[in-house]
């Protein structure tokens, strides 16, 4: 008899013990109301590796077709001057995914961080914590670890820089090979993760290979493999724009004679001209890589409408920073702080406030998109995120105190010989920008967009703009 009261005695105190469990689950489920509700968006983020913001139809580009990127805009808010502030693969990948300078966040350049990159606090990350459902697929960037980060539940990343053709995987942790073209395998990726059958909220983090050449990275950070035929196109797109000339820009072929640190004479290398600049190869295979993520992005946006999910989704389209199509002469050396390769494409579609589609004038970052992501998501951002929300911006409101100006930096490494000890520190303003170097002398720059979008004319001597020389650099110090 005292045997079976012990029995049930603790029998009463493993079903209070469920009861505990299962009111604590619930409780837990409902803190989560705010983010887990039917209002919370979804989120599909695609990132272009090196697309210039003029690289697509609607964009400004004369003869590339992008239907579906196209009618993205269309409905749509995009950002007429949206930047990188720092014109670099990793950091700018960084940036996006903490909201961070890259002082800030640590990842200085395109050398191997892979312990690093481990650790930021991203703001997948956040949104997973407060019960989204998270998958990172593409090119992670930062360093040749790719192995699962923290924040996703799915994990399909590539292998260092990732071929185009037969790329290699780690996914969920486990490698893997697939046969095919890389930008059709990433976009079945993403398909197959929207497809799942869930209750909660997903983002997807699509972080493409194209528009980037095939190259070996070592651990070190030097590339081999560079030329026009390491652009790879799908094989249905290569050939489509054989004859196609680029508009290039005034400022195309133009031999630098005002900026002292592309002037230099640097083990042998030819004076920038005509003869450095892009050849029109390269822009069409580009152009021809493109079509492939386009048609993608086409799969994708029409799966969420046949899913009914269009129109609680929010879809961000966007590069990591530009390329030189010939401007000053330049070609790969896009870390420069000139706006061909510090502008990027912006396009943010949610459909309860942008189905009119409009453009937007204010100046919006890549360190903006974290904390507006998670505003939209009812989640508090990092009080230590460098950006801030565009969410006023793409609900049409105009904020007095929106900035007039950003923050740009870039770290000196030994990747293109021609930018050597050109690490910068900068502010680019609505009117002027001023480029500091940090490891050259007398080598600053100074430029009045509004009288020279270009950058043609260096301005750095001249008498009239020092009192707003004294001023930027005032505000340089200050970060």
């Amino acid at each position: 008899m005292y045997l079976l009261n012990i029995i049930v005695q603790c029998n009463r105190m493993a079903v209070f013990i469920t009861l505990i469990v299962v009111l604590l689950g619930c409780k837990g489920e409902k803190n989560n109301v705010s983010v887990l509700s039917k209002s919370a968006p979804n989120i599909v983020f695609v990132l272009v590796d090196d697309l210039r913001w003029d690289e697509f139809g609607l964009g400004g580009h004369n003869y590339i077709q992008t239907p579906n990127i196209d009618k993205l805009a269309e409905k749509a808010v995009v950002f007429k001057n949206a930047f990188a502030t720092t014109p670099l693969c990793s950091p700018s990948r960084a940036s996006f995914l903490t909201g961070k300078y890259a002082f800030a966040h640590g990842i200085l350049d395109n050398t191997d961080r892979s312990i690093l990159s481990h650790q930021l606090q991203t703001f997948p990350a956040k949104l997973q914590q407060e019960g989204y459902e998270t998958a990172f697929i593409g090119k992670w960037h930062m360093g040749n670890d790719n192995t699962p980060r923290l924040g996703f539940n799915k994990w399909v990343a590539l292998k260092g820089q990732g071929k185009a053709i037969d790329p290699e995987f780690n996914v969920d942790g486990s490698e893997s090979h697939r046969e095919g073209y890389v930008t059709d395998i990433l976009t079945a990726y993403a398909l197959e993760f929207i497809n799942e059958k869930r209750n909660k909220p997903f983002l997807l983090y699509l972080s493409h290979k194209g528009l980037h050449p095939n190259l070996h990275q070592d651990a070190s950070g030097m590339v081999t493999n560079i030329g026009e035929g390491s652009f790879v196109p799908a094989k249905r797109h290569k050939g489509k724009y054989k004859d196609a000339i680029f508009n290039r820009r005034p400022n195309a072929f133009i031999t630098p004679q005002d900026k002292p640190a592309l002037m230099r004479e640097i083990d042998g290398l030819p004076k920038l001209g005509k003869a450095t600049a892009t050849k029109e190869e390269v822009i069409r295979s580009r152009a021809e890589m493109l079509m492939a993520i386009d048609e993608g992005l086409g799969e994708i946006l029409g799966l969420l409408q046949s899913k009914k999910l269009d129109e609680n989704t929010i879809v961000v389209f966007t590069g990591d920073h530009g390329y030189f199509y010939g401007e000053h002469g330049l070609n790969e050396e896009r870390r420069l702080a000139y706006e061909e390769s510090l502008r990027i494409p912006l396009i943010f579609r949610y459909p309860p406030l942008t189905e009119k589609g409009f453009e937007v004038d204010q100046m919006a970052l890549n360190i903006d998109l974290a904390p507006t992501l998670l505003d939209f998501a009812g989640v508090k951002e990092d009080s230590l995120m460098d950006g801030r929300s565009l969410k006023p911006l793409i609900k049409g409101k105009e904020p007095d105190n929106w900035r007039t100006s950003f923050f740009m930096e870039y770290y000196s490494d030994k990747v293109w010989p021609r930018m050597v000890n050109m690490g910068y520190r900068g502010i680019r303003s609505t009117d002027l920008k001023y480029i500091q170097y940090t490891d050259l002398e007398d080598m600053n720059e100074l430029y009045d967009l509004k009288k020279d979008p270009y950058e043609l004319n260096n301005i750095i001597d001249d008498p009239t703009y020092q009192d707003r020389l004294k001023e930027i650099k005032a505000n340089l110090n200050s970060y």
